[in-house]
């Protein structure tokens, strides 16, 4: 929404401008109404009157003419004046609304903690901004081009304005605090720089990497990045599997991850199901008869994935547990565990 003092402003311009075409229309029309002038030298007269640039008169000055003419550059020195003076507040109050904002929105960066940071608002950093909103994950992004910040900058997605490469910038962003970042620049170099900058401020940091070349890919593990993504292998990939199993991919195509209602599969802390200094097994907990949902992974407290475990698999503290299960089933889960 436009900013009201903004919208003064441009309405103030238009009367000012308005004033000066009056002016003009009239020092024209009155030069060749008292004069045999023609309409060219009544406009010349008119223009060298109201810019006060001292050129000589076209023809001899009669004494009505000589009225005339000081009633019109006083007239335009007022209105040349407010139309200066317009503009000119104009000029400076855009900048200090678009301060106003930049403050505004830093502000809530600097409230954030435990969030993610996006560099990059390409066709990548769009993809996963989009994604963490429906999932209501926090995040901010950085992106070096103005003209995008100014275009997509709203309270949903806030903005810091530079080169990620900058360790400042990441500073802004809230690096120190942030859980996550992703580098999804299109140069292979930059995103390589990003993770060893965001690695040496944030040891603890999870950061993920997209790559254009598989050549990349050992350079950015080795600089820090917990995972990296080639979005070109993983589209071919995506493709022949379409070919070779094509059914098998178009049901796991039709899994929704995240979502506001249509949820398929949901991760979940084996903390939020039960009160773990007693631990559970699977069959214990009886997520299928209590919600219709099926445990099909279980993420130990090491990191290590078990991929349809059995119903014996005790639950740890500190582990995950991946569900499956039709949108009503994944909502009732979450209900029945005040999961948010």
């Amino acid at each position: 929404m436009e900013n009201p003092l903004i919208r003064l402003y441009r309405s103030k311009i238009r009367q000012a401008v308005l004033l000066l075409i009056l002016v003009l229309f009239g020092g024209v029309v009155g030069y060749k109404l008292m004069t045999d002038m023609s309409w060219v030298d009544s406009f010349y007269m008119t223009v060298i009157t109201i810019t006060t640039v001292g050129f000589g008169e076209v023809g001899p000055m009669s004494p009505g003419l000589k009225v005339f003419t000081i009633l019109l550059i006083l007239s335009s020195i007022v209105i040349v004046g407010y139309a200066v003076k317009v503009i000119t507040e104009y000029i400076l109050s855009k900048s200090d609304v678009e301060e106003l904002k930049q403050k505004k929105m830093q502000k809530k960066i600097d409230g954030l903690s435990d969030h993610v940071i996006i560099c990059g608002y390409g066709r990548n950093g769009k993809q996963a901004a989009k994604k963490l909103l429906d999932h209501d994950e926090q995040f901010v992004v950085i992106e070096k081009e103005k003209e995008i910040v100014d275009k997509y900058r709203s309270n949903q997605i806030p903005f810091v304005h530079g080169n990620a490469n900058d360790d400042g910038i990441l500073q802004l962003a809230g690096i120190e605090r942030a859980k996550c970042l992703i580098s999804a620049l299109p140069n292979d170099s930059d995103n390589v720089f990003v993770v060893l900058s965001a690695r040496q401020v944030n040891v603890d940091l999870r950061i993920i990497s997209r790559a254009s070349q598989e050549s990349t890919y050992s350079k950015l593990k080795l600089a820090g990045a917990n995972n990296v993504i080639l979005p070109d292998k993983i589209g071919g990939d995506h493709m022949a599997s379409l070919v070779v199993v094509p059914d098998l991919i178009e049901f796991i195509d039709n899994l929704s991850i995240v979502g506001a209602s249509n949820i398929n599969i949901e991760e979940l802390s084996v903390e939020k199901l039960y009160d773990t200094s007693a631990v559970k097994t699977i069959r214990e907990l009886d997520l299928r008869n209590k919600t219709g949902c099926n445990v099909i992974g279980y993420k130990d407290p090491n990191g290590e994935y078990l991929v349809n475990p059995g119903s014996d698999q005790p639950l740890h503290a500190n582990s995950r547990v991946i569900v499956l299960g039709r949108p009503e089933q994944i909502q009732q889960l979450n209900t029945l565990y005040n999961i948010d």
